[in-house]
């Protein structure tokens, strides 16, 4: 079999986008949590429904991977049913090859609902408990991309972690999902010891470390300890880092060619986008040039991969990019 350069590995779902505009939101004044609040025991009319089939953390990485020109494949599991054949029909449009899915009868394919509210959404979310399995068969593979899987998965991170130390060529890129966080470092200290590139945002880093502290050098220190190698860092709005346990890398996010429409799948392309790179031979401070571009242009659509770029079109606007638009050292 062909080598696959990118084999993402996590859950798939379809995404109905429920746009909501009767509604409002409530944030506490002594964190950083915010509430979607819509009337109770009412009728709460709705403006419209987008229903977007095959993503989820890891095919919208799969997707990505693709259209950067990488060979992109992905392991998951659908149910025996008309939207599990449209979810695989979604990635062979995309050129992921979708031959490593199992088809699972007498299960539903996993369906979540997003509630979208201006530019943010909450996703209501339900992991079908699927019956995880590595394929017996794999080709060469350069790159593991794992993310969101179900709670029940924690003996197929052990079967991952297994197959990563029998195939020392092959890396890995680790986007924790919230179940994978939930079971905790230690759960899954033989993933984190073999992880290559770490991603997480400011507050999942504090979670992970169970500590309370923005201080970047201190969230990377802490996450390098656990094993990975490539330590990234997102902070929303803010910017993202990237550290190699010696060094720090900072970006700003690339300026929005318009107001944003959804924010959906902005952190999957970053990361994506970041592994790609790499896996493609990039620096670290080129990776982290690219992410932001492929975040930029998929939050000016609704879900997670109608933005994302091809190579060319990506170093098109990072040959574009004001003079701010830098990668430093701190």
């Amino acid at each position: 079999m062909e080598k696959i350069d990118f084999l993402a590995i996590g859950d798939i779902t379809t995404d109905a986008f429920i746009k909501i505009k009767d509604a409002y939101v409530h944030c506490k004044l002594d964190t950083d949590a915010c509430e979607i609040c819509l009337r109770f025991g009412d009728k709460v009319p709705y403006e419209s429904v987008d229903v977007i089939r095959a993503v989820g953390n890891s095919p919208n990485a799969s997707v990505s991977a693709a259209r950067l020109g990488l060979r992109s494949a992905l392991i998951a599991n659908v149910g025996d049913d008309l939207n599990g054949r449209e979810c695989l029909e979604s990635l062979k449009k995309d050129s992921v090859n979708e031959s490593f899915i199992k088809v699972e009868k007498g299960r539903p394919t996993n369906y979540h609902y997003v509630l979208w509210y201006e530019v943010e959404r909450t996703i209501l979310i339900k992991h079908e408990e699927f019956e995880y399995e590595i394929p017996n068969t794999l080709p060469e593979i350069g790159w593991i991309y794992l993310s969101s899987l179900a709670d029940h998965s924690l003996p197929f991170h052990q079967k991952i972690a297994e197959w990563l130390a029998l195939h020392p060529e092959t890396k890995l890129a680790f986007q924790p999902g919230t179940f994978q966080m939930k079971l905790g470092t230690e759960a899954l200290k033989d993933i984190y010891a073999c992880t290559e590139i770490f991603f997480c945002n400011v507050e999942e880093a504090e979670k992970i470390l169970n500590i309370q502290t923005k201080d970047i050098k201190t969230l990377s220190a802490g996450l390098h300890k656990l094993g990975p190698k490539i330590i990234s860092i997102s902070d929303g709005p803010n910017g993202a880092y990237a550290s190699d346990g010696e060094n720090i890398w900072f970006t700003p996010m690339y300026p929005d060619t318009a107001p944003p429409i959804d924010r959906t799948g902005a952190g999957d392309a970053f990361s994506s986008t970041f592994t790609a790179a790499i896996a493609m031979g990039k620096s670290i401070e080129e990776a982290l040039a690219w992410g932001p571009i492929n975040s930029m242009s998929v939050v000016q659509y609704v879900g997670a991969q109608r933005g994302l770029l091809p190579t060319e079109k990506l170093v098109e606007l990072l040959n574009k990019a004001p003079e701010s638009y830098k990668v430093k050292k701190i």
